[in-house]
């Protein structure tokens, strides 16, 4: 087999329909568009979500439930994690500049501290937020905690 010698299967090529040629192409006329409305006219568009008269999905279906735009939407890690991540990654002080360094967060991540699992390393804590039992548990566990 040599690159100038292969060609398309047989039968898998078509001819392009020529429309708007004239009668005799066998497309004239309409130029198989059918006849007046919207759709034979040059720049028709469809309407985004037309279903030809039928009721729109989004018409159909009820609204539901609410988006608070005040929300805010921490990174959370739990105790448990944070002793996994500090022998990990050596930490001695957890702050947001740390997770971002190592990849854990994105630049405008918050971040919350919650208390499930077990706290062993001494660290000192600069986060976004902090639940009390975590609080208690880091101070048990001889670090400190600064909330920005």
């Amino acid at each position: 087999m040599k690159l100038h010698t292969l060609k398309p299967a047989e039968g898998s090529t078509h001819k392009e329909k020529r429309l708007g040629r004239g009668e005799a192409s066998g497309k004239g006329g309409t130029s198989t568009k059918g006849n007046k409305g919207g759709q034979s006219r040059a720049g028709y568009q469809r309407k985004m979500a037309h279903e030809g008269g039928q009721m729109p999905i989004q018409r159909r279906i009820p609204k539901r439930g609410f988006k608070n735009p005040n929300r805010v939407e921490y990174t959370v890690f739990n105790l448990g994690q944070i002793d996994q991540l500090a022998e990990k990654y050596g930490f001695t002080e957890f702050s947001l500049e740390n997770l971002y360094i190592n990849g854990l967060i994105s630049r405008t991540d918050k971040v919350k501290v919650l208390g499930n699992g077990e706290l062993k390393a001494k660290l000192t804590f600069k986060v976004n937020a902090i639940s009390e039992k975590a609080k208690s548990a880091i101070e048990a566990a001889g670090g400190s905690v600064e909330v920005i």
